[in-house]
């Protein structure tokens, strides 16, 4: 599938613009699970600058979307019409000293090497970033968190750009933040963040890392093409306990599969569509809820257009819940 092409539509669009813009780049190159459509435009700024003047050009009536790592995202076969913007590293790569036991750190620095910096200057607090395979972007939009800290506790505040190429600075309280989410405008793209630490020396963080390191390896299908989390866990269990009891470790549909050896861990075997992997996700849901009465909720973001197979509605979604 390919969606017109918006840089023959809106030929003003690039003019001044430094950073790349491709028209129906394939989004199944930059998510983990390997699938997904095209992206109407991909937008990758040359910096903060840029995406700003960008998004002052461009029609408000186009969509806008930032896409991190990919770690955590479903894209859906049909795939995202509008412009997908995706900060890299060499614009919003760095990471720098803010003051006293504070580090300044672009969006695109993906969560271990924010960890790793963090270690390097004896500030503790960050170990658990180790684990998390994503950017600070989608941790800053989704309050990630892991082996009990979230990433409420180390921002104190962050930059963004709004629809109209506007800059804001947001403080902590701000964001609004609950487990795995905030209340920050879908209208803003981050571009930075502020995080604090607390001093520790450097050889006790190294094996809080290692501790991290292990327990992901030993625990988790970090070798396989997957989204991470699937589920929220819902108060007071974990969401592969209900996964497990409704009998769904190791459910296969067409080419995804409940990970055998963690079974909140969806996965691709191999030649997995989104459509496969989205009803598979929603055939959990439906058999955890006639197990246990819990209704669980998807970690993993799900976007974009239903491809050929048709849409999958949620069998058991609340008003609103899918993307």
């Amino acid at each position: 599938m390919t969606f017109p092409d918006l840089l023959a539509q809106i030929p003003t669009l690039s003019e001044g613009i430094r950073g790349r813009l491709t028209a129906n780049q394939p989004l199944s190159a930059v998510t983990w699970f390997r699938t997904g459509g095209p992206a109407q435009l991909m937008f990758q700024p040359a910096d903060e600058e840029d995406l700003a003047t960008f998004l002052a050009k461009l029609p408000a009536e186009v969509p806008v979307l930032p896409v991190g790592l990919g770690s955590n995202l479903l894209i859906r076969d049909g795939g995202l019409q509008g412009v997908v913007v995706r900060l890299s590293a060499k614009g919003f790569g760095s990471i720098e000293s803010a003051g006293t036991n504070r580090l300044r750190a672009g969006a695109a620095v993906p969560d271990k090497r924010l960890a790793e910096a963090a270690a390097k200057a004896g500030l503790g607090g960050f170990a658990f970033y180790t684990g998390i395979p994503g950017g600070l972007g989608g941790a800053l939009r989704m309050n990630a968190g892991a082996h009990g800290t979230e990433t409420r506790e180390r921002m104190v505040e962050l930059t963004a750009i709004d629809r109209n190429g506007r800059i804001h600075v947001l403080s902590n309280q701000d964001m609004g933040y609950a487990y795995r989410h905030s209340s920050a405008s879908r209208d803003l793209i981050f571009t930075s963040a502020v995080f604090e630490g607390v001093p520790s020396d450097e050889a006790t963080i190294r094996q809080e890392m290692a501790d991290v390191v292990d327990h992901r390896e030993r625990a988790q299908p970090i070798r396989e093409k997957t989204g991470g989390s699937t589920f929220k866990n819902p108060p007071g269990t974990s969401a592969w306990k209900e996964v497990d009891a409704a009998g769904c470790r190791g459910l296969t549909i067409g080419g995804a599969q409940m990970s055998e050896m963690h079974c909140n861990f969806m996965i691709n075997t191999g030649n997995a569509t989104g459509h496969d992997l989205e009803l598979l996700g929603e055939t959990v849901r439906a058999r955890v809820l006639a197990n246990s009465g819990i209704r669980l909720e998807w970690e993993i973001k799900r976007l974009g257009e239903f491809g050929p197979e048709g849409a999958i509605e949620p069998f058991l979604g609340q008003e609103g819940e899918a993307a």
